[in-house]
């Protein structure tokens, strides 16, 4: 509660994250590490803090322990089936020095294995987009859980935790996502009373854990001829001989090596996640998302090597079909009919994409208007896009802007109209940059796929300096871009450039209000969006980050904005979906950095 009252005056989204300091010591260290991360310091003060942290969690860890052990005599709850128990008076009530070595030694092995963990936070807080927080999250839960029972009892780090243990836990979680939903949705007042509740549940959970442990280290074998000795025995034999094996701390390694692993497989194609909608929704009206929900851009998408971000169409305004080029970007002959084109789109794919056929689709069923793929390498000696591939992605957005820039004005010079541009993922950012760098350029407006709200959520980011949690962000983009198709170096100067104009020049952007837009959110994307209104020109769709024009519903949407169409919000999901994203939204906010901005601006 202190916490939660602290910060409604320093930080009022990072409320959510009060309630988890009292949590159970996988959680609280969690806790502590993101606000280590948060401030984004230097080699040196880093360091410092971090002593200082480590000292301060592995006091009020043991003191949670000293106040949550049993009283003398009690007898630990449990099933009467099980093998007897001696009282806890056999098991006397832990010293504070010993319980403080051993908090401290857990807090270090914590913060070891979850910093990937942290790491990627950050990054979704800088390029916020959902594959990150996607692959973060089980890591999180799985290391959680493997440690749940760590600095209590005897030799805690040989043993796996017991069932109670871990349901303590996962229980934590779920309860500290729900504080986290009423947090973002209460005024201040009440937003501190649903922490001290959510502390109760820490207290409790506490109590659990401690007699958890109790349980294991006291426990008597059963009478020999009972069936479950020879269990026993068996059971004993084995941790006599693997005593020396760390396997609580192994667990915790294991959940990172599983989800690196899940990821590799991803990128080489071998395992695929859909990016498709399967059904599409419109959301409810709110207020402007531009200016009053932070605006919206879009992020890079993770796509398995053996397929591409698919963008693909939209008609300019007043317009029906388009007319195109051929896959290479080479105009195709045209009917005397349709020799000059009445408008003209820009495609813009994401990151990892490859040029020139995401617009193939659209300059089939488009007539009398020119569609166009950009190029990230920008235009060849004739004007037309140069085909490139999965590593051409890796551009500052300054560079992106300016050449889509280039692009557009070669398409407004071509037809004469303003120039509507389709654009996913990262061509979004890199739209931004256009708009904010070109304020003059002919655009007629814009359609935004998987979206994502406000880059570098956190304030603009020192990565170049020699700061601890930006070199950790490069180094982990480093580790994998190693492991996918898109080159050792990953996204670097894509996220570098973020973290320097990203954050100003989408400020710049979310106050012009002008340009006609649409955004098309998948339902997954919500675990990074503010707790905030959203405007009926968002559109919530049941899919995954990244592909959405690869689905027939979502380019029915497209041609009909591009087209000067209203796009239909009746269908019968649309309150289910945009429920279910707010609901999504306001839990996620507990394990993401701590938004010190505010995340809803006026």
């Amino acid at each position: 509660m202190a916490e939660a009252a602290l910060l409604t005056f320093v930080a009022p989204s990072a409320r959510p994250l009060a309630p988890q300091v009292t949590a159970l010591p996988p959680l609280a260290a969690y806790h502590d590490l993101r606000w280590l991360f948060a401030f984004n310091q230097s080699w040196l003060s880093f360091t410092g803090v971090l002593v200082l942290l480590l000292l301060a969690r592995s006091a009020v860890d043991a003191v949670l322990l000293m106040l949550a052990w049993p009283r003398a005599g009690a007898q630990p709850p449990g099933p009467s089936t099980a093998p007897s128990v001696a009282p806890s008076a056999s098991l006397p009530r832990p010293r504070f020095l010993p319980s403080f070595l051993s908090c401290a030694v857990l807090t270090v092995l914590v913060w070891l294995v979850m910093s990937p963990v942290v790491t990627l936070m950050f990054g979704v807080a800088l390029l916020p987009f959902s594959w990150p927080y996607l692959a973060a999250v089980p890591i999180l839960l799985g290391t959680a859980l493997a440690l749940s029972q760590g600095g209590v009892g005897q030799a805690w780090w040989r043993r796996l935790p017991p069932v109670r243990t871990a349901s303590w836990l996962l229980a934590t979680f779920l309860v500290l996502s729900a504080a986290s939903v009423l947090m973002t949705r209460l005024d201040s007042v009440a937003a501190v009373a649903v922490a001290g509740l959510a502390g109760i549940v820490d207290a409790r959970a506490w109590y659990g854990l401690t007699a958890a442990a109790i349980r294991r280290s006291v426990q008597r074998p059963p009478h020999p001829w009972h069936w479950r000795a020879a269990l026993w025995r068996i059971r004993r034999a084995l941790l006599h001989r693997t005593s020396w094996v760390p396997m609580a701390p192994l667990a915790a390694v294991m959940v990172l090596v599983v989800v690196v692993g899940t990821a590799r497989l991803a990128f080489t194609g071998t395992l695929r996640f859909p990016t498709g909608t399967s059904q599409a929704v419109a959301g409810a009206a709110g207020a402007d998302v531009l200016a009053g929900a932070g605006g919206l851009a879009a992020a890079s998408s993770p796509t398995p090597s053996g397929s591409t971000s698919a963008a693909g169409d939209g008609a300019a305004k007043g317009s029906s079909v388009a007319t195109g080029a051929t896959g290479s970007g080479t105009p195709a002959a045209s009917s005397s009919a349709r020799s000059q084109p009445h408008g003209a789109v820009l495609v813009v794919q994401g990151f990892g994409s490859t040029c020139c056929h995401a617009a193939d689709a659209l300059r089939a069923a488009e007539s009398g208007m020119l569609v166009r793929q950009f190029s990230y390498l920008g235009l060849n000696a004739a004007g037309q896009p140069i085909p490139y591939g999965k590593k051409a992605g890796d551009l500052s957005i300054q560079v992106l802007g300016d050449r889509m820039a280039t692009q557009v004005d070669k398409l407004y010079q071509q037809t004469h109209t303003p120039v509507d541009i389709v654009s996913e993922s990262e061509g979004t950012l890199g739209l931004y940059a256009m708009l904010a760098r070109h304020p003059h350029a002919h655009v007629g407006s814009v359609v935004l796929l998987s979206p994502i709200v406000d880059p570098d959520q956190d304030g603009p980011a020192d990565l170049v300096g020699d700061t601890v949690p930006g070199q950790a962000l490069l180094a982990l983009n480093d580790l994998i871009g190693g492991i996918s198709p898109f080159g050792s170096t990953g996204a670097e100067a894509l996220i570098d450039s973020v973290s320097e104009v990203g954050a100003i020049y989408f400020e710049m952007v979310s106050r012009d209000r002008g340009l006609p837009w649409l955004a098309v959110v998948p339902l997954a994307d919500a675990v990074t969006l503010p707790a905030c209104p959203w405007p009926q020109n968002v559109i919530f769709v049941d899919a995954f980050h990244g592909g959405l024009l690869g689905d027939v519903a979502v380019q029915h949407m497209v041609e009909t904005f591009l087209g000067g169409g209203t796009v239909s919000s009746g269908s019968q999901s649309q309150p289910r979906l945009r429920s279910a994203a707010q609901l999504i939204a306001d839990a996620a906010t507990a394990w993401r950095m701590p938004e010190l901005r505010p995340a809803c601006p006026s």
